[in-house]
C-alpha cells in the first residue's frame, strides 16, 4: 500500500536534534549538539549536490523548542507525504552503534536502508524500529514522529556519545556516515547518486517497474556486467532488491574522469572543459551525441602551466605553501585570496620566490595596528617600523607597508589529549574565531593527533 507514497518522495528535511541551552547527550567532552549540527550541515550540502531539494532547521548553534522545530519541518515544503525528514542524533546510555527509528504511519523500508549502508562504512549496526507512547500506543513515542504530519521523519543515531568507540568512529568517519544516509535516501527516491568525488554509487535498490535491462541503460553498464558482480543465474529482481553496480573502479588506471550531471551535453562539457566534442566522443566511442546522467567520461589530461596547481582533497594554504617554499600571505597575494578556504580542483597561480618577495606588501584597513599587522604575519612591531622607516605607530588607511621577506611559515600545533579549541587560543593568545577561520573548521570538535593553524 506504500509503493505509490515511496514513489513520490521528493524533497528532504534535516534536522540537526537540539542546540543553544540543549546540548543533548554529553560524553568523552563531547556534546551531541555539535556533532548533530556538524553532521546535518555537510548533509545538506550533500543533497544539494544531487539536485534534491533540501531545507535544515537550524544552521548555527541556537535552542528551537519542539514547537518552532516542527514548524520549521512543515514550513520547509508543506505538509507532505513527498518530504522526508531526517532528525540527526547521537546517543547514550552505554551502547555501541547505529539505530534509525520510523514513525508508526511509514514503511520500514527507508529506515532499513538507510541502517544497511551504514554498516557498510563500519560502524556497529543495531536495529531499526518504531516506538510507541506508553499513555497511547496508537502514537508515536517522538514528537518528531508524532507532529510532522504526513512527513515520513526518521531518527538516525549515529552512535552513542558515552562509547569512546562511537566518538573515535564519528570524529574520523562522519562524512562516510552522511553518504551512506544520502544514498539511501537517493536510491529510494529514485535520482541518481554520485560521490563527492564524483563516483557513481556502487548500490543500487531496485524500484517498482525496474528490470536489469533498464537499469543497466540507467547507470551505463550492461545487464551481463550486472548479473556477474551481484551472481546473479537469470534476470528476476525483487523491489528493494539491493544491487552491486559497476564503479570508477573499472577506471582505476585513469585519472580525469567526468561523470554526467543533470542538463549536460557534449557540447556544455566540452566548453567547460576546453577541450572540443570531437575529442570526448574520440576518447570515449560515442557514437552519438546522447548522453546519459551518471556516465562516466574520459577526458584529455590537462596541461597545466609549472606555475599552476590544482587543488586536491585534503590540500590547505599551509601545505601547499610548505610544498613550494612560501608562506600563505604570498600565496593568497599571488591568487587574491581574501579566505583561507579552498575547494577540490582550484587552480592556484604559484609565484616564484622573486615574484613573492616583490609582493610582500601590506595594504592598511581599517582597525589596523603595527601589533595587529605583526601578529598576523608572524613578525614583530619593530620590525615593521625598521624595514619602513616609521618613527611612530601611527598608521593611515591604505598605506602600503613592507613585510619581511625572511618571515616564517603559520605555526602549526598538535592537539593533544584535554585540549579544546578555548585552550589553546588562550595559549597562543588568539581567539577560538580566529582559530576555526584559519582551519576552516565547521564546529568546536578536535581530534586528538589533529594539526593546526595556530598563526
Amino acid at each position: 500500500m506504500f509503493d505509490n507514497l515511496d514513489r513520490q518522495v521528493k524533497k528532504v528535511v534535516i534536522d540537526p536534534g537540539h542546540g543553544g541551552t540543549d546540548s543533548g547527550a554529553v560524553g568523552n567532552g563531547k556534546l551531541e549538539k555539535d556533532y548533530t549540527l556538524l553532521i546535518s550541515k555537510y548533509m545538506y550540502d550533500r543533497f544539494k549536490d544531487l539536485g534534491i531539494p533540501v531545507a535544515i532547521t537550524r544552521e548555527n548553534d541556537i535552542t528551537l523548542s519542539p514547537t518552532e522545530r516542527v514548524d520549521k519541518i512543515l514550513s520547509a515544503f508543506g505538509n507532505s507525504n513527498d518530504v522526508i525528514v531526517i532528525s540527526n542524533h547521537i546517543n547514550s546510555g552505554g551502547g555501541e552503534g547505529s539505530e534509525v527509528i520510523y514513525a508508526l504511519r511509514n514503511p520500514d523500508t527507508l529506515a532499513k536502508n538507510i541502517l544497511n549502508n551504514i554498516g557498510t562504512t563500519g560502524q556497529t549496526t543495531r536495529r531499526y524500529y518504531q516506538r510507541r507512547l506508553p499513555s497511547n500506543p496508537s502514537k508515536d513515542y517522538y514528537f518528531i514522529h508524532r507532529n510532522t504530519g504526513n512527513t515520513q521523519p526518521l531518527i538516525v543515531e549515529y552512535g552513542f556519545i558515552d562509547s569512546t568507540k562511537d566518538t573515535n568512529f564519528i570524529d574520523n568517519n562522519y562524512q562516510d556516515l552522511v553518504e551512506a544516509v544520502v544514498s539511501a535516501v537517493a536510491n529510494y527516491i529514485g535520482v541518481p547518486y554520485t560521490s563527492p568525488e564524483g563516483m557513481v554509487s556502487n548500490t543500487y535498490m531496485v524500484q517498482r517497474g525496474d528490470t536489469l535491462y533498464s537499469i543497466a541503460r540507467r547507470l551505463n553498464t550492461t545487464v551481463d556486467e550486472l548479473k556477474r558482480i551481484n551472481n546473479l543465474d537469470n534476470d528476476n529482481l525483487k523491489v528493494g532488491q539491493i544491487l552491486q553496480i559497476p564503479t570508477e573502479a573499472v577506471y582505476e588506471d585513469e585519472e580525469n574522469l567526468y561523470t554526467v550531471k543533470r542538463g549536460d551535453t557534449l557540447y556544455s562539457i566540452a566548453r567547460d572543459k576546453g577541450i572540443t566534442v570531437d575529442e570526448i566522443k574520440a576518447l570515449n566511442n560515442l557514437n552519438s551525441n546522447t548522453l546519459t546522467i551518471g556516465k562516466l567520461l574520459k577526458l584529455p589530461s590537462p596541461t597545466l602551466p609549472e606555475s599552476t596547481y590544482e587543488v586536491q582533497r585534503g590540500d590547505t594554504l599551509y601545505s601547499i605553501a610548505n610544498k613550494y617554499g612560501l608562506t600563505v600571505e604570498e600565496l593568497k597575494e599571488a591568487n587574491n585570496l581574501d579566505t583561507n578556504i579552498l575547494s577540490i580542483g582550484q587552480l592556484l597561480n604559484i609565484p616564484t620566490k622573486e615574484e613573492a618577495s616583490s609582493n610582500n606588501t601590506y595594504t592598511v584597513k581599517k582597525g589596523d595596528t603595527l601589533y595587529s599587522i605583526a601578529r598576523e604575519f608572524n613578525t614583530t612591531v619593530d620590525e615593521i617600523k625598521r624595514i619602513n622607516n616609521l618613527i611612530s605607530n601611527l598608521l593611515s588607511i591604505g598605506q602600503e607597508l613592507k613585510l619581511p621577506t625572511n618571515q616564517s611559515l603559520e605555526t602549526t600545533y598538535t592537539v593533544q589529549k584535554g585540549d579544546s579549541l578555548y585552550s589553546i587560543a588562550r595559549k597562543f593568545d588568539t581567539t577560538v574565531d580566529i582559530l576555526k577561520d584559519l582551519n576552516n573548521l565547521a564546529s568546536n570538535l578536535l581530534k586528538i593527533g589533529q594539526i593546526l593553524i595556530v598563526r
